[in-house]
């Protein structure tokens, strides 16, 4: 590690202890060369998950966006907000463990309607509506329709 003082490249670690919150390790390092000592932080290094959207732009993940579209389906729905926080904490910790860097919004998309489903089926009846744009009746009875198959299965 390159001395801030005298940016001599090698230095030595005295004392190592993990910080507070204990999401990285502080480190005092003396310098070889002119022996002062400094500090230095080591912490992992995160990549942010991508989505791919729809319209072919990507962005970076965003907790905020599922769970906002959580609450708007759910409008004036009895489901409390607790439970739609644990959905996308799921839905969150699931995509963290396909340790990949990138994801469609589709993907996203159908692990929201799956918590739905369980949730509040009105809810997951407006989530759907938005989410597949359905153009006519046809298309929206369909949706009502696998849902009572599932429910009855």
């Amino acid at each position: 590690m390159r001395c801030p003082y005298c940016q001599h490249q090698e230095s030595k670690v005295v004392d190592s202890r993990p910080t507070e919150e204990g999401a990285s390790i502080r480190r005092r390092r003396q310098c070889m060369a002119c022996g002062r000592r400094f500090t230095t932080y080591e912490q992992i290094e995160v990549v942010p998950m991508t989505v791919k959207k729809k319209s072919g732009g990507i962005e970076v993940f965003d907790r905020n966006k599922i769970l906002k579209g959580l609450i708007k389906s759910c409008e004036k729905r009895p489901v409390p907000l607790e439970a739609m926080e644990a959905a996308v904490d799921d839905i969150e910790m699931t995509l963290e463990a396909k340790m990949v860097k990138q994801i469609s919004s589709d993907e996203i998309g159908e692990m929201i309607l799956e918590r739905l489903k369980d949730l509040d089926e009105v809810a997951y009846v407006r989530f759907a509506s938005v989410y597949r744009r359905f153009q006519d009746i046809d298309s929206f009875m369909a949706e009502l329709e696998a849902l009572r198959q599932k429910k009855t299965d």
